[in-house]
């Protein structure tokens, strides 16, 4: 499992980390960050799943007010 996080359309109310601690605060950007995702393009980062954190992680995505993360399974189809 994969997740996209754009932070660029993200707005900073920080449900994410409510849901998930991979996500932390950024309070001086005022968005969320992503620290141990790779940057794949600007401001979009991806992030595979560690086992066990897929609840989690499908959570984070739900939760976000601008469907900044995306969730994708193992064979690439977004499934949140």
């Amino acid at each position: 499992m994969r997740l996209e996080f754009d932070r660029d359309t993200c707005v900073g109310m920080y449900q994410c980390v409510a849901e998930w601690d991979a996500f932390e605060e950024n309070r001086d950007d005022g968005k969320a960050d992503l620290p141990d995702a790779e940057e794949i393009d600007e401001e979009l980062f991806s992030l595979t799943v560690p086992e066990g954190a897929e609840l989690d992680a499908k959570f984070a995505a739900r939760a976000c007010p601008v469907d900044a993360i995306a969730v994708y399974d193992d064979d690439g189809e977004q499934i949140v």
